[in-house]
């Protein structure tokens, strides 16, 4: 079965592309899933394009931005992006494996790929992922047909696909110092310090330069809040966190399945092992992958480490595994990994389905459950909206509390309006900070949503001519805790403390 299906995509691999685009359009259109925070948040940043945003480059907002003034503000259109982006990724994943290990070996390596839950989330929800995933697979596959395949011209459009990477994610920066790496490993390739590295280089050098200079120009915010994911969580130089390392791993498990996890250490470890042993192209595809994946487990050891760091890092770790299998290696187990992670895909696709058939949308079993609450309440407060501030051209809202409120009001209140928040001690934890606060509202009137947590400052109060309360509103997600609904009326001034970062965890 598994020859015939590998025989069948060498001769059918763009029809196969094609399918799998068109069914993941499908399920985008027909699943309801609602917005998850990040992608609320980065819809935000499209309506005001720029070149660098407080966490991350300007790529993300730039597609959502081009999508959404296309066809307008609808989650599927948000969405969009990511399936098309992963469908010209599997392009260039399948292409790499092929020029490495012939086409056997790259239909495996597909499969192996499509049978890992984090790629049907990459073409689901649109976040920072699906453009950094597709534009790495570009780099490396260029990269590939420069140095292996020796086409001049593969260099400079490493360096492109190097730089949208970077306009993507910043640890796009590692690809350059990865080659620098691979280069040095062999006097023979110095000559390429002379041209080709430099055309691979000059195109990211390029996109870096609105980035810094966005920065210098906003504090440095973007640079502070990566320092912030770098603090280890552990006061002792040798002490470990094993809540984190448990936490990393049980997320790996999840997002690349168990058994092909296991193997890709195992894997990752003896390569390391036998670095000196290997071929040029196994230290290539070891250096800009399993070499990465080992050192974000090593992270983990001492600090907190986000799930989808290493995601990229899988993709040349897959392409070695599928070339091992085609030796015969670990044959038995890697086609194990397949069909066991083939399930859990069909069981993610499955999901929504399966929590609407056992009514479990609203158990601790579905793990989109802490997002699903934003668009109902939305309804709820547009109700009382209407009802104590008439919509006019000079109205916003004000939110305080946690930046996805702000965000997903911004999306999910019908009108789309202009969302803000305040920081009573002037901390910049998002982007509403880096942006200007309402002072072209002077005059006008806002609704402000608060919480327990987040109650209305006293300046916030006094900002206005006239303020009151005007209604609680029902949490979805929790009953316990209500958000409440205050007028601000003739907006006089705004308040404007000192402004300091301290940043918050992101993606």
């Amino acid at each position: 079965m598994l020859d015939k299906t590998l025989r069948w995509l060498d001769t059918h691999i763009l029809l196969f592309l094609v399918l799998i685009c068109v069914l993941r359009i499908g399920f985008l259109f027909s699943s309801g899933l609602v917005l998850v925070g990040d992608e609320s948040y980065y819809w935000d940043w499209s309506r005001q394009p720029d070149w660098c945003y407080f966490s991350k480059p300007p790529m993300v907002a730039w597609l959502i931005g081009c999508f959404t003034w296309l066809l307008g503000d609808f989650t599927p259109v948000l969405r969009l992006p990511a399936v098309l982006l992963s469908t010209v990724f599997l392009a260039y994943f399948y292409a790499t494996a092929k020029a490495f290990y012939g086409t056997r070996a790259a239909g495996f390596a597909l499969l192996l790929l499509l049978a890992t839950p984090n790629n049907v989330l990459a073409n689901i929800f649109m976040t920072i992922d699906p453009p950094l995933y597709c534009f790495w697979m570009m780099c490396v596959y260029y990269l590939q047909q420069g140095i292996f395949a020796h086409h001049a011209r593969a260099w400079w459009w490493a360096g492109c696909a190097g730089a949208m990477a970077l306009l993507s994610k910043q640890v796009a920066i590692a690809l350059p110092l990865l080659v620098l790496v691979f280069i040095f490993l062999d006097k023979q390739r110095y000559q390429w310090l002379k041209k080709e590295f430099l055309c691979f280089l000059l195109p990211m050098l390029l996109a870096a330069l609105p980035l810094l200079l966005w920065n210098k120009q906003h504090d440095w915010v973007m640079f502070g809040h990566i320092k912030s994911h770098f603090t280890p969580s552990t006061a002792s130089g040798f002490a470990f966190d094993w809540h984190n390392i448990y936490n990393y791993v049980f997320q790996q498990l999840l997002l690349i399945s168990p058994v092909l996890f296991g193997l890709v250490i195992v894997m990752s470890v003896q390569y390391f092992l036998n670095f000196k042993r290997l071929t040029a192209e196994s230290q290539f595809l070891f250096l800009f992958g399993p070499l990465l994946v080992l050192g974000v487990l090593l992270l983990s050891f001492k600090q907190k480490v986000q799930g989808n760091w290493p995601m990229p890092f899988y993709f040349t770790a897959l392409i070695l595994l599928a070339g091992i299998w085609q030796t015969g290696r670990w044959k038995k187990i890697q086609e194990f990994a397949l069909s066991f992670g083939l399930i859990l895909v069909a069981v993610t696709y499955l999901l929504p389905v399966l929590l609407s058939i056992f009514h479990l949308q609203e158990s601790k079993f579905n793990p989109l459950r802490r997002f699903g609450h934003w668009q109902e309440l939305a309804v709820n407060i547009q109700i009382q909206r209407q009802q104590f501030m008439p919509l006019t051209d000079n109205s916003f809202i004000l939110a305080l509390g946690h930046r996805n409120l702000a965000s997903e009001m911004a999306f999910y209140l019908p009108d789309h309006p202009k969302v803000f928040r305040y920081e009573a001690d002037g901390a910049v934890v998002s982007q509403y900070e880096v942006w200007r606060g309402p002072q072209s509202f002077l005059g006008g009137n806002a609704l402000i949503i608060s919480d327990n947590d987040h109650p209305v400052p006293a300046e916030i109060k006094s900002a206005f001519q006239n303020y009151r309360f005007v209604a609680e509103v029902a949490n979805p997600k929790q009953v316990s805790s209500p958000f409440y609904l205050s007028v601000g009326e003739n907006l006089q001034h705004w308040p404007s403390p000192e402004q300091h970062p301290v940043f918050e965890e992101s993606q």
